[in-house]
């Protein structure tokens, strides 16, 4: 199986972790189309199309400006290493060993705006680009990023899950990078939900830690399986055979 995990906004590249395995990102070539394109956009270019601060914008300025085509370990660190944030709060890589790492490379799959596609070992240059940025208001290669990546990453996966269950835990804003009607796998949706009242509700930020620690789960256990993620009772998280179905899982709590 493949698990499909989003990026996140936060990065960290200042934990020392002591990884020197690195491989470069399938789409570099496209990720190179889009840093020569961003690079022309000013800081108040940046801070209107991605409605973030003059502070922000200023960061990400930079990042554009010295975004190099060729990937080392001193400009970029592995995807898995370099997110942080809540779901990447719940991966326990600062004691991963190489075994978890090994298999956290065959198995888990990070959508990217910028990207496409990482593996956690694949290097990665500092960014800010979210899948659901508009650019209709600009003069850039698409009008957003999903016209721009089109039906690649759907390809990828068909390539790359070999026949394979596609387990969903990204959000819908980059899952929806992927076209489904072309992706050829089965996809397995899970969603994590609260009893709250009467109903069960889906709460943001518990359901992005929840979906790291299913992965966690999934890479601690070497679970290849998808059946046997049903076991994953985390933060007393259980699975809720009566409200699945084959292609939706739901843990409740």
């Amino acid at each position: 199986m493949l698990i499909l995990l989003s990026p996140a906004k936060s990065l960290d590249y200042e934990t020392k972790f002591d990884v020197e395995n690195f491989t470069i990102p399938q789409f570099a070539k496209e990720t190179q189309k889009l840093a020569f394109e961003l690079k022309k956009f000013s800081i108040f270019d940046l801070e209107k199309l991605m409605g973030i601060s003059k502070k922000l914008a200023e960061l990400n300025f930079a990042r554009f400006q010295n975004f190099e085509n060729k990937y080392n370990l001193k400009n970029s660190r592995q995807s898995l290493l370099a997110f942080d944030g809540d779901v990447y709060a719940g991966i326990d890589k600062e004691n991963f060993t190489k075994k978890d790492f090994d298999f956290a490379q065959k198995t888990v799959r990070i959508l990217s705006g910028f990207y496409g596609v990482l593996k956690p070992l694949d290097l990665m240059q500092p960014y800010r680009l979210e899948m659901g940025t508009d650019f209709k208001k600009f003069k850039f290669l698409s009008k957003n990023l999903y016209e721009f990546w089109g039906d690649k990453i759907a390809d990828y996966f068909n390539d790359e899950a070999g026949g394979k269950p596609i387990i969903n835990l990204a959000s819908e804003e980059y899952f929806s990078a992927l076209n489904v009607k072309k992706v050829e796998p089965k996809i397995i949706n899970i969603a994590f939900k609260e009893k709250k009242g009467d109903g069960l509700k889906i709460i943001g930020i518990n359901a992005k830690k929840a979906r790291g620690l299913m992965t966690n789960f999934a890479i601690k256990n070497k679970i290849s399986n998808p059946q046997d993620l049903k076991e994953f009772k985390e933060e007393k998280y259980h699975f809720e055979k009566k409200l699945s179905d084959e292609s939706n899982w739901i843990f409740v709590r």
